[in-house]
């Protein structure tokens, strides 16, 4: 069913209970930013989904929604975020809730199934950071008429690939999977498999490569036969083909690939990884999947965020991301005139649109840009540090939703949670600017007296 109304809005009273509203600094500036947003829009478009009448009536959008924002602000995992969320009566009443809970409102698991259930249309909660930027003028209008592009990796949650350990690995899910349907295979090499990815370490550690190449062949072997033996068994057994039909195709693939192949496995929990280079010093390769951001480029505001799979050519990205960027600040693409610094990997980007697209780092005679353009383009790496910070302050770093669409999301939200850290620290300003005002004129304030956010 429909989303049950946030708790906010029933103006009933409890007898025992104080309202958050009273027992909270209204002036902090979390409450301060529960006040800006529009929850309402939130709620009536993120409640699609649901089904007028069957089911049992879904959580508050209000309450998943805050929860989202408050995981991305703080960097925490869902388990965290929800102990955290207990203790604390700012994120209460951020959420929309009426009166101080003592426990969880959700299990852990809820957060992953909103966020499977919405997929793209989380860009919703983007639209309404920048929203919230707006009215809170941490950006102003004129901000979106100058826009940095780029693009980065967001890694994913997984271990070093090496042939060893995926051969490894990959051998032990098809004993396992064979044992929960009591299928007796002639050998399952637990001992000695184990033994030689020991050893593989041990080797190439000493820099004993031949020997090393030996022992992974002999894993690769170890796997070849588990999989050959499953295959003759489950041959005319429906259901036994259709439960390993998965995980041969997985094994097969893995094989079959070589070290000049693209498109290879990477991870067996993550097949979607990709490897990208990106010609860093200190990493040489990445693995997950390539993201594009776009910014304010006086203030570094996200306006638009991508997941992108198949490694695409940043240039061939300039496209989308200016049409998300339209579509978040309220435009058509065709609208879009404003103007777009880029690094030199965009070269041959092929956009024909209204937007003006400039390449910097490429030498410009001074007759043929304006000193304020110059000024504009050396702006351009200043998106470098705001993907920093969505890196080490928020979850772009480490990627730990699942799959592609899990991958498109937490890029989504990590630019979520960098904007609202801005506003957060916008709002903390005025506030103290308020205070300061109040203390010299007005003498020091009683704390009984409550101040308007």
């Amino acid at each position: 069913m429909k989303p049950k109304k946030s708790p906010n809005l029933n103006r009933q009273q409890a007898l025992f209970h104080v309202r958050l509203d009273d027992l909270v600094d209204m002036t902090h500036p979390l409450a301060a930013l529960a006040g800006q947003i529009d929850w309402q829009s939130i709620e009536s478009k993120l409640s699609e989904p649901f089904h007028e009448e069957k089911g049992a009536p879904a959580k508050p959008v209000r309450l998943m929604a805050g929860l989202q924002y408050l995981k991305h602000i703080h960097n925490l995992s869902d388990e965290t975020l929800l102990k955290r969320w207990v203790e604390n009566p700012y994120w209460q009443y951020f959420c929309g809730s009426l009166f101080f809970e003592y426990e969880a409102p959700i299990n852990p698991t809820s957060m992953t199934k909103w966020r499977n259930l919405h997929g793209d249309n989380l860009e919703i909660l983007l639209k309404a950071t920048i929203d919230v930027g707006l009215a809170t003028k941490t950006i102003t209008p004129q901000s979106l008429d100058k826009i940095n592009i780029d693009t980065t990796v967001q890694e994913k949650a997984i271990t070093y690939p090496t042939d060893a350990k995926l051969y490894h690995r990959m051998r032990e899910k098809l004993v396992k999977l064979a044992a929960r349907h009591h299928l007796k295979l002639r050998q399952s090499y637990r001992r000695v498999s184990k033994t030689a990815l020991v050893d593989c370490g041990r080797l190439f550690h000493a820099r004993q490569a031949k020997k090393a190449k030996r022992k992974v062949g002999k894993l690769k072997t170890y796997l070849r036969r588990v999989r050959n033996d499953i295959a003759r068994k489950i041959v005319g057994r429906a259901t036994l083909e259709h439960d390993f039909e998965a995980f041969l195709a997985m094994a097969d693939r893995l094989l079959a690939q070589r070290k000049e192949d693209k498109k290879k496995l990477y991870s067996l929990h993550a097949p979607e990884v990709e490897c990208i280079s990106k010609g860093k010093a200190h990493k040489k390769y990445e693995f997950g999947n390539k993201a594009s951001f776009a910014t304010t480029s006086r203030e570094g505001f996200a306006v638009g965020a991508l997941g992108l799979h198949g490694n695409p050519f940043d240039g061939h990205t300039l496209k989308g991301q200016l049409e998300q960027t339209a579509r978040l600040i309220g435009l058509k693409a065709a609208e879009l005139t404003c103007a777009v610094f880029v690094d030199l990997g965009y070269r041959g980007h092929g956009y024909k649109g209204p937007a003006a697209i400039h390449i910097c780092g490429r030498g410009v005679k001074r007759e043929e840009a304006d000193k304020r353009l110059r000024k504009w383009r050396r702006r351009r790496a200043a998106i470098e540090p705001m993907i920093g910070h969505m890196k080490n302050d928020g979850r772009l770093g480490r990627n730990w939703l699942k799959g592609e669409q899990g991958d498109r999301t937490n890029v989504i939200l990590s630019a979520c949670g960098q904007n609202l850290r801005l506003v957060l620290a916008r709002l903390a300003f005025l506030c103290h600017l308020f205070l300061a005002f109040a203390r010299r004129f007005c003498g020091n304030i009683r704390p009984d007296i409550r101040l308007a956010a």
